[in-house]
């Protein structure tokens, strides 16, 4: 009898790298080398004496090179945690208003049908072409109209930075979502509509939970720019209480320009909450700016 097992084996695939692989690998670990280590030398230049840094500044912070000096001058004379409270609020207020914006107004322009949508959609398009510094003096002249600048009401001072900064985010994530629910199918979205569903019924049940790649994405960049954004909140943020932590740091910088040392813990303590939210959250960032791009 004859053996067949053989021909149940699967072929097993075999890998070619050529020379354009290599030179590929190859450029993007110089790109990553030069994007990575200028953070490494930040952070561990931070555990140095100033004196320390100038003599050595390549070496590792071992022995007598190791000192938590600049941290603990930081958290003594800066307000470190009241500047991270107002970052975190400013960018989660912008993130939770741009989501919800942006969220809607991608909505309308894929499922309806008005006077004006072509035109509502180029001129999102083209309102990204247009820098903040373009925007920045109109819109400082306006909010000193409501009287929300430069006030001693902690929330409305905190409303002056987040009104902007949603208006800066926004066109990208509507450009973001109305591309990812075009892809998504009308059938949930009719048979909700025959159930007797709401307009608002049908976009927070079916469209959100569908739509969670791309809003996730879209929190993520929107949270991230808000937190660095430190030219529209040197126009906003005078008061030294109301201060963002990157509103700090650039204060820093002006008292203590040559005290590297003390300059590279606060840099240090700025992003440590980008790279945690970039380490846990990256796949959900590729995957929300890739999702839409093939439609079923």
């Amino acid at each position: 009898m004859k053996d067949n097992r053989t021909n149940d084996i699967a072929p097993v695939k075999s890998h070619h790298y050529n020379a354009g692989t290599g030179i590929v690998y190859i450029i993007l670990s110089i790109w990553a080398l030069t994007t990575i280590y200028p953070i490494f030398w930040v952070v561990e230049n931070s555990f140095k004496a100033k004196d320390k840094i100038l003599s050595n500044s390549f070496a590792l912070p071992i022995g007598e090179l190791f000192t938590l000096a600049n941290y603990k001058k930081a958290f003594g004379n800066l307000n470190i945690f009241q500047a991270y409270g107002n970052s975190i609020f400013i960018s989660g207020c912008v993130t939770i208003g741009v989501m919800l914006v942006a969220g809607l107004t991608a909505f309308a322009l894929v499922r309806f049908s008005f006077k004006g949508k072509a035109l509502i959609g180029n001129l999102i398009i083209a309102a990204m072409m247009f820098p903040v510094f373009a925007t920045i003096i109109p819109v400082y002249t306006m909010e000193a109209f409501w009287h929300i600048t430069n006030t001693d009401n902690w929330l409305l001072t905190m409303l002056s930075v987040i009104l902007p900064q949603i208006a800066g985010n926004i066109c990208f994530a509507i450009i973001v979502l109305r591309s990812y629910i075009q892809s998504l199918p009308l059938d949930l979205e009719e048979a909700a509509h025959l159930e007797g569903c709401s307009i608002p019924q049908i976009f927070f049940k079916i469209i959100v939970p569908l739509a969670k790649p791309s809003l996730v994405t879209v929190a993520i960049f929107s949270f991230l720019w808000s937190y660095n954004d430190l030219f529209t909140q040197m126009f906003f943020l005078r008061r030294p209480e109301m201060r963002a932590i990157t509103r700090l740091l650039n204060e820093l910088t002006s008292q203590e320009g040559t005290n590297y040392g003390l300059m590279a813990a606060a840099v240090t303590l700025v992003i440590i909450p980008v790279i945690i939210v970039y380490i846990f959250l990256q796949k959900y960032i590729i995957k929300g700016m890739t999702a839409g791009a093939i439609k079923g």
